[in-house]
């Protein structure tokens, strides 16, 4: 997509935008008890992108940007896979939408394989074959999978599902009624209510991006035996075991024990005025983009413009309320002991080396608790890596399925 520029750069009016764009975000954040600290340490993130919308904005038009970004949402394939679609109950009640691809069958029953790499010969053998479970990280859905699920499309069965709250599934019933914060124990509980509507029997592959690793960790500390069970291989991607609540992202350190010590309180407040915060992200679109771009890759500027509007439209599609109802469930994640469940089976460990939100150190320390595992550290990738390395991810992933069917030939059901 070629690049367009006025002829002569608005300078005023960019800087003033900017300006603007980072006091709304201030004025949210003084919402809450403390806000002016919290403020102090988000603003200087909202700075950064701030900047990058004034230099975008010397050279492109409000109006060019917006009628860009509603072609790029019109012509862009990006979340149109769509496969046959399921509903599993949580504990509390919560419904948690699913689709599953089935794989296409040649004359002869023989499932189709990809055309690169070449999965083995179990993957013909229904009863062997290893159905694929995607899990989605958090703010998005199970579209962001988008480019691993047309890669394994028709070979391999395949699960997709949305996390509670996320995507089609139902907001949590346990949140709606006050009763049961969030918690990534909750989210282990909903993956085992998705498994066993989904894939009542036979070898599981899983596969979690950043939450979702922690969702596949959670299934672990509370299933082990189904685990030990079922689980043929396990796909940890842009995630962590634990020690989130001293992640910087990428803030000066006087910053960081604010953002950690007082963000849980501003979200919750924005969340109580979640109306007024959706119009503001709104007016904001600029700065929005800006962050998402900033968190979500490593190289921003060579990521394609249609991925970088998709990755934007799944993070702007969760609700403030949403956002804060799970973000302090990250805090007190520590799922590290849990891990010991996934190291007798085929592992891929993988982490951008840019990566903001879940840096490539916690996946090294992952690799470090699965010696057994492949560890990928993807260069300038970023939290969003299989969008922005969607190649090197599939190629990877790929030859992680290829083990686990092979895995998958010995295996057999639990005997009653």
């Amino acid at each position: 997509m070629s690049e367009v520029t006025h002829g002569v750069p608005d300078v005023a009016g960019a800087a003033g935008a900017a300006a603007g764009a980072a006091e709304t975000v201030g004025s949210w954040a003084r919402a809450g008890r403390h806000a002016s600290v919290a403020g102090a340490a988000i603003g200087v993130v909202a700075a950064g992108a701030a900047a990058g919308v004034a230099l975008e904005r010397l050279t492109v038009g409000r109006g060019m940007r917006r009628r860009a970004r509603m072609a790029l949402d019109a012509a862009g394939p990006y979340g149109t896979l769509r496969g046959t679609p399921g509903t599993a109950y949580a504990d509390d009640g919560t419904e948690l939408y699913y689709e599953i691809d089935e794989p296409q069958e040649r004359p002869g029953g023989e499932a189709q394989k990809p055309r690169r790499p070449r999965l083995p010969g179990a993957l013909g053998r229904r009863s062997a074959a290893p159905t694929v479970v995607f899990c989605h990280g958090y703010c998005l859905n199970q579209d962001a999978w988008h480019f691993q699920r047309a890669a394994l499309r028709g070979s391999v069965r395949t699960v997709h599902w949305d996390q509670r709250s996320h995507g089609r599934s139902a907001r949590g019933h346990a949140q709606i009624d006050g009763s049961d914060p969030v918690t990534i124990d909750m989210l282990g509980r909903d993956l085992k209510a998705v498994l066993d509507a989904a894939v009542p029997e036979g070898p599981i592959v899983l596969v979690g991006h950043s939450m979702g690793g922690m969702t596949v960790m959670a299934l672990a500390d509370q299933f082990p035996d189904f685990v030990a069970e079922r689980v043929v291989g396990v796909g940890l991607i842009g995630t962590s075991a634990g020690r989130l609540s001293e992640v910087a992202f990428g803030l000066p350190s006087l910053g960081v024990k604010a953002f950690h010590r007082f963000a849980p309180g501003v979200l919750k407040a924005l969340g109580a005025q979640s109306e007024l915060v959706e119009k503001g992200r709104r007016a904001t679109a600029d700065l929005f983009a800006g962050l998402v771009k900033r968190y979500s890759f490593g190289e921003p500027k060579d990521v394609d413009p249609g991925v970088a509007r998709f990755a934007e439209r799944l993070i702007e599609s969760t609700p403030i309320d949403v956002v804060a109802e799970f973000f302090p469930a990250f805090a007190v994640h520590d799922k590290t002991a849990a891990l010991a469940a996934y190291d007798g089976v085929p592992a891929l460990v993988l982490a951008g080396d840019r990566d903001l939100i879940t840096p490539p150190d916690h996946s090294r320390t992952i690799g470090e608790l699965l010696p057994a595992a492949e560890l990928v550290c993807v260069p300038d990738g970023g939290h969003l890596v299989m969008l922005e390395h969607p190649d090197l991810v599939n190629d990877r992933l790929t030859s992680l399925v290829e083990r686990a069917a092979t895995e998958s030939r010995s295996w057999r059901p639990a005997r009653a």
